[in-house]
C-alpha cells in the first residue's frame, strides 16, 4: 500500500496493521490458554508487556524492593502492576496528571507524586528513607524525566528506560555521578520479553486472578473508531482502546 505521494506503507513492526486481515509469520505467534478473553490476551502484544517486562525482566525487581515509575500511561501502569506482582514496596507513581495517578493506585502504586506540584526526586527519597528507589522505571522517553529517574535511584540502584525517545534527543549527565553512583543504567526493548516463555505465564497469572490485565482495557472499539481512539489517548482519557473484529 502507498500514500498519494508515493510513500510505501508497511505493517508496524512487521506484524500489525489497522485492517481486518494481515499476514503474520508463524514465528511471531505464541499460543496461550484459549480461555483468556482475546481483547485481554492481545494486550501482551505491545505496551503492557513492555511495562511488565521492564520491571520483572530488565529491572529484576523482587519482593521488598522499592520502585519508582515516571509516567503513568499504559506502559507505566504495567510497570506498576509488575512491581506489585513482584512484591515491591513502596511503589511510587510519578506523573503530571492527577487522573492518571489515581488509575496508577488501582494497579498497585502505594504513593503518587504530581511532579508539577512536588519535586519528584526529593519525594521518592523521602519515601525510601532518604536513599532513593532500588529500581526506577522511565516510561516516557524524555531527557528531563530520565535525568530525574537517574537521581531518584538509590546508590547502586537501577534505572530502566522503557519510554521511547525521539532520534534527535540527547541527554547530558555529570560523568562523575554516573561513576560515583554505581548501579546500572539499562534500556528495555519490549520488556526484554521472550514471548514463548512470558506470554503463557502471564496469561496463567491473569486467569488465576493475580494479574490485572482487565484494568488496561479502557474500551473496545471497531476499526472505524481507531482515529478517535488515538485522540482519546492523546487527551489521557484511555489506557488502551482495543479493536475487536
Amino acid at each position: 500500500m502507498t500514500l498519494a505521494d508515493g510513500t510505501e506503507l508497511s505493517p508496524a513492526l512487521g506484524i500489525g496493521a489497522f485492517a481486518d486481515k494481515t499476514l503474520v509469520a508463524a514465528g511471531q505467534c505464541t499460543k496461550v490458554d484459549r480461555s483468556a478473553r482475546p481483547e485481554v490476551a492481545g494486550l501482551l502484544g505491545c505496551g503492557v508487556m513492555a511495562g511488565l517486562g521492564a520491571v520483572l525482566n530488565t529491572g529484576g525487581v523482587s519482593r521488598g524492593d522499592s520502585v519508582a515509575v515516571f509516567g503513568c500511561g499504559g506502559v507505566g501502569d504495567a510497570a506498576i502492576e509488575g512491581a506489585r506482582l513482584a512484591g515491591a514496596s513502596p511503589i511510587v507513581a510519578i506523573d503530571i496528571d492527577d487522573r492518571k495517578l489515581e488509575i496508577a493506585r488501582g494497579f498497585g502504586a502505594t504513593h503518587t507524586v504530581n511532579s508539577t506540584r512536588e519535586d519528584a526526586v526529593e519525594r521518592v527519597r523521602e519515601l525510601t528513607g532518604g536513599n532513593g528507589a532500588d529500581v526506577v522505571i522511565e516510561a516516557i522517553g524524555l531527557p528531563q524525566t530520565y535525568e530525574a529517574a537517574f537521581y531518584a535511584r538509590d546508590l547502586a540502584g537501577t534505572v530502566v528506560l522503557v519510554g521511547v525517545p525521539r532520534p534527535d534527543m540527547t541527554i547530558e549527565l555529570p560523568f562523575i555521578e554516573v561513576f560515583g553512583r554505581g548501579g546500572a543504567l539499562k534500556s528495555s526493548w519490549y520488556g526484554d520479553c521472550l514471548p514463548s516463555r512470558d506470554f503463557p505465564m502471564l496469561i496463567d497469572l491473569y486467569l488465576q486472578g493475580r494479574l490485572n490485565l482487565e484494568g488496561f482495557v479502557s474500551e473496545t472499539i471497531g476499526l472505524d473508531e481507531v482515529e478517535e481512539a488515538f485522540h482519546k489517548m492523546e487527551r489521557g482519557e484511555v489506557l488502551r482502546s482495543v479493536v475487536v473484529l
